[in-house]
């Protein structure tokens, strides 16, 4: 049998370390520990940005990659978030507060297929590629587990209340297979100047410290600000759509 490069290796890692982490949030929530639980899908999404950009860094992407990382997907955020919000509030609401559970997953298995198809279309303009159609799934689990950070900070009353916490669970999986144009990230890569680079790296710092500090506060401002933002990615995405021009691409930006 031919021989595999190590570094081919390393993404797959990568991934299987966010697959253990994902499920072992579920051991967490089972053991009534939810703070970990919700500790252990943020490690989950960390490796899952990093999976894929460390395999293009090492040259290692491979189809059996991407199907791993898909399949790890649907567990880290279609599965183990909204059994994480069952067993701390959704069971007692019993059979409805399942249906719930369920609608996110199947919603979430949705988003992803039709990721990959539209992944593979070649036909697909160059400029859509910034652009996520509806939220993705590690978004979706970001904003679905927001009832979770309010209740660590003080909102203690929100377990009581499982019909709020099924339909914010139902508008999260709407959101995911809706045709809601979302930044995609990629927008990262558009140049600046050199003199915007301080202030940018002070701003980093000072997220850095915030979120050290009060992690369910900045959690919770992440989630709200990502719902805000949603609005502002469909006014880009219509506008770019009418001109039909490749966003981002600015001829007088300067390189770092």
């Amino acid at each position: 049998m031919k021989r595999l490069p190590i570094r081919s290796l390393i993404p797959n890692s990568l991934t299987v370390f966010a697959l253990c982490a994902g499920l072992t949030s579920i051991r967490f929530a089972l053991e009534g520990r939810f703070e970990f639980a919700v500790i252990a899908i943020l490690i989950a999404s960390v490796l899952d940005g990093l999976d894929g950009r460390v395999a293009r860094l090492l040259r290692g992407t491979s189809k059996f990659g991407a199907e791993l990382d898909s399949l790890t997907d649907f567990v880290n955020f279609g599965v183990a978030p909204v059994l994480v919000l069952y067993l701390w509030c959704l069971q007692a609401w019993g059979g409805l507060g399942w249906i719930a559970v369920l609608g996110y997953a199947v919603c979430c298995a949705l988003r992803l297929a039709r990721f990959n198809v539209d992944h593979d279309d070649p036909d697909r303009p160059a400029w859509m590629g910034n652009y996520f159609t509806g939220v993705p799934a590690p978004a979706g689990a970001l904003l679905v587990m927001l009832p979770l950070y309010l209740s660590f900070e003080g909102a203690t009353f929100l377990p009581e209340l499982p019909w709020i916490i099924a339909l914010h669970t139902a508008l999260v999986a709407f959101f995911m297979v809706s045709r809601i144009p979302s930044f995609s990230g990629k927008r990262l890569g558009i140049k600046i100047s050199r003199d915007k680079v301080a202030p940018i790296l002070l701003g980093v710092a000072l997220f850095a410290a915030l979120f050290v500090s009060y992690p369910w506060i900045m959690l919770s401002a992440l989630a709200i600000g990502y719902l805000l933002l949603l609005p502002v990615s469909s006014w880009r995405y219509a506008q770019n759509k009418a001109q039909q021009i490749t966003p981002y691409d600015d001829p007088d930006s300067h390189v770092l």
